[in-house]
């Protein structure tokens, strides 16, 4: 199977290299429907163009507050830090840049606040001192963006989990330090899932620190066979992220992370990949497999209502009620995926058939108050 640095350069490469060829249709698209993705794909440069007029998104008439959970953002002075390493590769991603377009589009769409993080996950495979200096240069540019537009941002460090104690310390100091939010994880650490005992500390530490962490995935190469998804469709994207989101909370519900650490709040990224869609024989499972030696000590839904929240990422108005009635209203964040392009769903959960009340909490009243923000 390839490692995680092999697979990163493939999916890396070959993602630019589709959003150069289709930059000018993307763009065309992006202008012409209201709630598509950002300016710049991956990998494009950023152009800061003048501000737009923010839309107002309402629910009953009534103005609401939208809060993004799922925003991508990069840092391009760590290019400096991993010059000359075998991870110089990875500093890179330009349309992922912060400056005045990034503003624009959440006018556009009508989000006014945005929680930024970086999601790669690329550090992981780094030696302790490398990671240390790559972390440290990744939340000081964060926290310098948030602290020029603190109405408008606000950030997630994202430590080097390979090395627990570190990404414990590195929690701690972004929290009470630099003000962020909370974290920003993969699914695994090299194949190794977070539910593995020798995470503990860092589970304790979000525990202790009562903040959220967002999970996003890069991809499934930890479940998936080499070659697995090759082929159209982009099936490393399509299949394999919500594959490798449903495989890291399945892994915290039945290992009994969950459990020994009843304190600590996730969010799937991706709608909670296939976990909230595919419950049924999630629920079941360790009562009917005589195999399936679980150690959690509830039923996995009862996790999804109480210490997993889920992103909006499904697209469709039915789709958005069939997970607020899986997860509950207050477990359902929106979530853009900016700049990567993919159709908003402001509109999905304003048409869904869910109470007002639903509405205004998924679309930012419920992190909101998890995340503590000030509006």
């Amino acid at each position: 199977m390839r490692n995680r640095r092999e697979f990163i350069k493939t999916v890396t490469s070959a993602t630019a290299g589709m959003l150069i060829t289709g930059r000018g249709l993307m763009d065309s698209v992006a202008q012409a429907a209201q709630g598509r993705g950002g300016r710049g794909g991956q990998g494009q440069p950023a152009t800061d163009s003048g501000p737009v007029v923010h839309r107002d998104v309402r629910v009953g008439g009534k103005k609401v507050k939208v809060v993004d959970v799922h925003a991508h953002a990069t840092i391009p002075e760590v290019a400096d830090v991993v010059k000359g390493t075998a991870l110089a590769r990875n500093a890179q991603g330009g349309g992922r840049a912060l400056g005045q377009d990034r503003i624009n589009e959440l006018d556009k769409r009508g989000i006014d606040i945005q929680v930024l993080d970086i999601n790669t996950f690329w550090w992981y495979a780094a030696d302790r001192d490398l990671a240390t200096k790559i972390v440290d240069v990744h939340d000081k540019g964060l926290a310098a963006w948030v602290n020029s537009h603190h109405d408008r941002f606000a950030a997630l460090t994202s430590p080097a989990l390979q090395f627990p104690d570190l990404a414990a310390q590195q929690l701690e100091h972004a929290v009470k330090d630099l003000g962020m939010v909370g974290a920003a994880i993969g699914g695994h650490v090299e194949g190794v899932p977070l539910s593995d005992a020798k995470f503990d500390p860092f589970w304790a530490k979000v525990q202790e620190l009562n903040v959220m962490v967002f999970m996003h995935p890069g991809g499934a190469d930890n479940v998936i066979k080499e070659d697995g998804l090759k082929g159209r469709g982009d099936l490393g994207n399509i299949i394999g992220n919500p594959l490798e989101t449903t495989v890291f909370l399945s892994h915290l519900i039945y290992d009994g992370t969950l459990d020994r650490f009843p304190g600590v709040k996730i969010c799937g990224a991706h709608a909670g990949g296939y976990l909230p869609s595919y419950l049924g024989r999630t629920e079941v499972a360790c009562d009917v497999r005589a195999n399936a030696g679980c150690l959690n000590k509830k039923k996995p839904s009862e996790y999804l209502k109480q210490q997993i929240f889920v992103d909006s990422m499904v697209f469709s108005p039915e789709a958005v009620r069939h997970l607020v009635a899986e997860m509950g209203p207050s477990q359902v964040v929106y979530g853009t995926d900016i700049p990567l392009v993919w159709p908003d769903t402001i509109d999905a959960i304003l048409g869904a058939q869910i109470t007002d009340a639903d509405k205004e909490a998924v679309l930012g009243g419920n992190l909101i108050k998890q995340l503590r923000l000030k509006t």
